[in-house]
């Protein structure tokens, strides 16, 4: 299983780099995913989170 965020589901995107003389190779963005323990469906657990999904406040983290 790849990487998503446990949150919003955001995950790795594939594409094309195109350079300056046109020659295409396959790249990826990867979201900026951080492992933390966090509270999702009442258990606390350890997950991958975003931190789009951290600065908002979408997240409640586990002590």
């Amino acid at each position: 299983m790849g990487k998503k965020c446990a949150i919003c589901d955001k995950g790795t995107v594939y594409g094309n780099q195109i350079s300056h003389s046109h020659r295409i190779s396959s790249r990826r963005w990867k979201p900026n995913l951080q492992r933390m323990r966090i509270v999702l469906d009442g258990h606390k657990q350890r997950a991958y989170v975003c931190t789009k999904c951290l600065k908002s406040g979408k997240v409640e983290r586990a002590i």
